[in-house]
């Protein structure tokens, strides 16, 4: 129905993949194997891509539309999610509800006064969300968003033709004429340089971390103590070139923002610099990143805008321990930028 339409008639953002419940429980530290760790607060957020993404693009204002696409169970957390996302405008009609099956949570264990944290996830209904679930032609939307790579186990699957289910849903995808965009999960695996890069000739805009970059190509990021290695995220990003004809790529780091455009221009972004105090937890910054790149893609931001608009999502995020708890309005988000100082770009371009 949706097929005849141009990119630049359509208009909107629609997010799709992993619809997560995270329970964020602020600890007093992350103890070590048998020892005790004592729960300070718990709430209740959005959690993975899809959710994170729209709701923080929602906060900041969007004017166009925005959508949600994945699979949920019938249950309280279905019911969390429409409590978000229904006073934001945010379409969830095309969700789809799995008989038997619950919606993903993840407890999300946030280290006081670090903001480092940890997660366990329960996959649930996330795990069967597949093509079936997206209904390419009834998409009236300039950008497509799939996220996490590696954490949808119906998109990993393999498939004899484009490599994974999610790189034939993704081709499809920009044959209709829609913009497409990749996230990925950090995770302790092998199976980046294994999974990801099917989906990359299908990819419009690939906005990743360090480490998923990294895994991905096989470049080392960070030295043995954590110091990052600004040539690797260079080589890194020119390797993931190799493996797809991306219009952009984005590198976000605790250090800052790295982006590539197809035609070889080079942006690089400091992250601010926060006072000690201000961080409350760094779940859901780099969605936040994310959604901030997205707001300037579908606008038609210059590059060095859209990063810019970033890193100060990035910043606001972290302001709350919830994943999109500390997003403001866009002029609000984009003030941070004059407020706080950028540190040096984490690579010299």
């Amino acid at each position: 129905m949706k097929k005849g339409l141009n990119t630049n008639e359509r208009i909107g953002i629609a997010c799709a993949g992993n619809w997560i419940v995270d329970r964020v429980k602020i600890i007093d530290r992350l103890p070590g194997k048998g020892m005790l760790g004592s729960i300070i607060s718990e709430s209740f957020a959005s959690g993975g891509a899809p959710f994170n993404v729209l709701v923080d693009l929602g906060k900041m204002g969007a004017s166009f539309p925005l959508a949600g696409l994945g699979v949920i169970g019938n249950d309280s957390g279905r019911d969390f999610i429409r409590s978000i996302c229904d006073p934001l405008k945010i379409d969830i009609s095309r969700l789809v509800v799995l008989k038997g099956e619950s919606t993903s949570y993840t407890d999300v264990m946030t280290e006081s006064g670090t903001g480092v944290r940890v997660f366990y996830h329960y996959r649930g209904a996330n795990a069967r969300f597949s093509p079936e679930h997206v209904r390419i032609s009834e998409l009236p939307f300039r950008i497509f968003h799939l996220g996490y790579l590696l954490l949808l186990d119906g998109m990993d699957r393999a498939d004899p033709d484009y490599g994974t289910v999610a790189a034939k849903l993704l081709k499809n995808v920009q044959e209709a004429g829609i913009k497409t965009s990749v996230d990925v999960v950090s995770e302790e695996s092998d199976r980046f340089c294994k999974i990801v890069p099917a989906s990359l000739p299908y990819t419009n805009y690939l906005i990743l971390n360090e480490i998923e970059a990294g895994r991905t190509t096989g470049h080392k990021v960070r030295d043995d103590n954590g110091k990052l290695i600004p040539q690797g995220i260079i080589d890194s990003v020119d390797a993931l070139y190799g493996l797809g004809q991306m219009e952009l790529v984005a590198v976000h780091m605790p250090e800052g923002a790295y982006l590539r455009t197809k035609e070889g221009k080079r942006y690089a972004q400091g992250s601010l610099k926060l006072p000690a105090n201000y961080i409350k937890g760094t779940v859901g910054a780099g969605d936040a990143f994310c959604a901030g790149m997205l707001y300037g893609l579908h606008e038609g931001w210059e590059a060095a805008k859209t990063l810019k608009l970033g890193s100060c999502a990035a910043a606001a995020c972290l302001a709350q321990p919830g994943a999109t708890d500390g997003l403001l309005p866009l002029n609000k988000v984009m003030e941070l930028g004059n407020h706080f100082p950028e540190n040096d770009p984490p690579v010299s371009i």
